[in-house]
């Protein structure tokens, strides 16, 4: 049989034990930083968007579908895109490229590199899964939804 001491001592080194693992556990249950950083956009997404683009007083309907790879450091690439301007459609080779910011307030912006490029104000859901994009060049009015489809 065991003495009182001996239990006694049992208890605490249990205590101490499952104490140490907690803190452990708290230190591990959330490794990953709060608040939004252009490393949360990594991997290729789809841009899909709607809009108008205003020549001459005249609303042009405009629409795109866009894969657009972000790199996580605040650049990316366009492997492909479909546009369609006033019912004229266009197939951008691969290979167009941009640079964005993301805040820790999960708002940003983007650019793509193409003379004049196009920009736009970006809004990240917190873990970069989807994003919602409104163009921010004069005589457009172009929003649109992005998606993350793979890392």
């Amino acid at each position: 049989m065991k003495s009182n001491s001996m239990r006694k001592l049992t208890k605490q080194g249990l205590v101490i034990a499952a104490a140490a693992l907690g803190v452990s556990g708290l230190a591990l249950a959330d490794p990953e930083p709060k608040g939004c950083r252009p490393e949360k956009l990594d991997g290729l997404y789809v841009f899909s968007a709607t809009g108008y683009t205003i020549v001459s007083s005249v609303a042009q309907p405009k629409a795109i579908v866009e894969l657009i790879r972000f790199n996580g450091d605040g650049t990316l690439t366009v492997p492909g895109a479909t546009r369609s301007v006033n019912g004229e459609i266009f197939s951008s080779p691969p290979g167009g490229t941009g640079t964005y910011t993301l805040g820790a307030d999960c708002v940003g912006t983007l650019a793509f590199t193409l003379p004049p490029g196009p920009t736009f104000d970006l809004f990240a859901s917190p873990k970069g899964e989807d994003l919602w994009m409104i163009q921010t060049n004069p005589n457009n009015v172009f929003q649109g939804n992005v998606t993350r489809v793979s890392h």
